[in-house]
């Protein structure tokens, strides 16, 4: 337990470069890609909301447990922004969910990589901030694996594709506000709190639409603990931390790892495997993060971040 919260909170003081939190965020993307295999196993007998409820309910447990001494510093704006942020997170697992019930894990984590378009034209709609030539020419080059990844000559997107869809756009909001936010007050803190709301909202939302159940065998238990454990309290609260000292465009970027992660895990336990246009699709994806997160300065709203030693008392 205290390796993990020196590794996240860093008691000694971690000294954050835009490459170290680069590399964080891949290490999240590489845990949110086995999310949609347990998604789709929690799924054959777990009501979406419930699913959500369980997942982020546990994990807010895991890491409030972890992180007790650090969440007495909690603030009423700490609060307030964990609780959008929870709003969002709530918002793009509930499209997930729905979407997954129709469409492939395999699809949906392809479809929500849709996040690496949305980021940098949310980012210069919304913050007039133009995103720079290697992140363009990397988006055009992800967008084109994702491309060859998913498209078929008779492909046409469903209601469950639609959804996974939205669950991007949401996904792109979450990464732009959590970028505001951690420059703002402790991206520790946010990582937990905003747990904690998709939780609560997660509860209510199952109380009033469905009717909650619990996992029923072993299979769903692991699928329900990988999901809060490793995807959420690993991934949920590492981000906001690591994503402070590096752009919200690389953020999408490193994110659009997911499905190329999510690809080899179906291949590992569902023995799925691509055909040669869509092994060039994830060669593709992974060459273009690589040459967008490859060594840009760190930005200068990094909290004076390059090198910075961040303790958290």
């Amino acid at each position: 337990m205290r390796t993990l919260t020196s590794f996240v909170a860093g008691p000694r003081g971690i000294r954050w470069t835009q490459q170290r939190a680069d590399a964080a965020l891949g290490l999240v993307a590489m845990a949110w890609g086995s999310s949609y295999l347990l998604m789709k196993m929690g799924l054959e007998g777990i009501p979406p909301l419930s699913m959500i409820a369980l997942r982020f309910g546990i994990a807010f447990l895991t890491v409030a447990l972890i992180f007790a001494r650090q969440l007495r510093r909690t603030t009423s704006r700490t609060l307030r922004h964990g609780a959008i942020l929870g709003l969002f997170l709530f918002g793009l697992f509930a499209f997930l969910m729905y979407g997954l019930r129709t469409t492939s894990a395999s699809a949906a984590g392809f479809l929500t990589s849709a996040t690496v378009v949305f980021v940098p034209l949310l980012q210069a709609i919304f913050r007039r901030k133009a995103p720079d030539a290697a992140t363009v020419v990397g988006t055009a080059a992800v967008m084109s694996g994702i491309g060859l990844l998913t498209l078929r000559d008779a492909m046409t997107l469903q209601w469950g594709e639609l959804l996974c869809l939205g669950g991007a756009l949401l996904y792109a909001c979450q990464i732009l506000l959590t970028d505001i936010f951690t420059h703002q007050e402790d991206g520790l803190l946010l990582g937990v709190w905003q747990l904690a709301f998709a939780a609560l909202l997660g509860f209510v939302a199952s109380l009033l639409l469905e009717v909650p159940a619990w996992p029923a065998n072993a299979a769903q238990w692991a699928a329900v603990l990988g999901l809060a454990l490793l995807c959420s309290a690993f991934g949920f609260v590492l981000q906001p931390v690591a994503q402070r000292y590096t752009t919200p465009e690389h953020a999408g970027l490193l994110f659009a790892m997911e499905p190329v992660f999510s690809a080899l895990l179906a291949f590992l336990f569902l023995r799925e495997t691509l055909d040669a246009r869509g092994y060039a699709g994830a060669a593709l994806i992974l060459l273009s993060v690589l040459f967008v997160a490859r060594g840009k300065p760190a930005p200068k709203g990094a909290a004076a971040g390059q090198g910075e030693d961040v303790r958290y008392a």
